[in-house]
This record gives C-alpha cells, structure tokens and sequence, in this order.
C-alpha cells in the first residue's frame, strides 16, 4: 500500500504563508482579457476590468500614434483589513499598462472610451474613404 499525502488545496503551507505575506507580496503578473472585433465602420476593443472603476482606466494616444491603455490599481487597504487572517486571497488587481501599435485605417481624432459592467471598451472608427465616381462623360475630340 503507498503512502498517501492529502493536501488541501486551499489551505496554504507554512511555505506560501511565509511567501504571500505582506512582507513579500505575492507579484501577479496576469493581464487581462482582451478582445478585438472589426467590422466595415469600426475596431471595437473589449478589455476585462472587472470591479475597476472609469476613473482608474486611463486611453490616450502617446506621440508615435500608438494606443496606451493603462488600468492603475488605487483600491485603498484600510487598516480594518488587518485584523483578518485570509487563508486564500486571490482578489487582487495590479496596474495594467500595455501600448497597441493601431491600423492606418483608424480615425484617432474620433476614439471613444467607456466602461460598462467590468468592460473598458474603446471604438476605433475607421477612416472613411469617398467612393470616386467612376462614371463619367468622355469628350469626342
């Protein structure tokens, strides 16, 4: 018979205890979510944020033309929170900053930005290119 060794997996080690605590706060590297659609008027891009508010999300465009999308973390830890030992902690967001090289196509003059139940999307219209007309009358010389 072999030896079995049961673990829960939620209840820390002395070792991850040690690790994750406020001494060395655990780095999480994860970014969020985000999803691009395109259609003849617009890019639309979906990024996950959940419980961030509009005014820790920050669009603009830096001086090469590129798209910076930066989410800051400023959840204030209240010294309340102290008097609790979590066993597991997993809510936790950190500054997210990442710059997107756009299409040529895009009107950045006319980006928009919203957050809406945990989503920052930002519309980037197209440019919108005249139809020449191809007809047309041709002198008789």
């Amino acid at each position: 018979m072999l030896p079995v060794m049961f673990r829960n997996s939620w209840f820390p080690t002395m070792f991850e205890d040690f690790l994750n605590s406020d001494i060395m706060p655990r780095n999480n590297t994860t970014a969020p979510a985000v999803n691009v659609r395109e259609d003849e008027k617009a890019y639309t891009m979906e990024v996950a944020a959940p419980g961030i508010k509009k005014e820790f999300c920050r669009v603009s465009i830096n001086d090469e033309g590129n798209l910076n999308v930066a989410i800051e973390n400023k959840m204030e830890h209240k010294e309340a929170e102290k008097k609790h030992h979590y066993l597991r902690r997993e809510f936790s967001y950190t500054n997210y900053e990442q710059v997107y090289t756009l299409p040529e196509d895009v009107d950045k003059e006319h980006i928009e930005a919203k957050v809406e139940n945990g989503i920052l999307t930002v519309t980037l219209p197209r440019v919108q290119k005249e139809e020449q007309k191809l007809s047309r009358n041709i002198a008789i010389a």
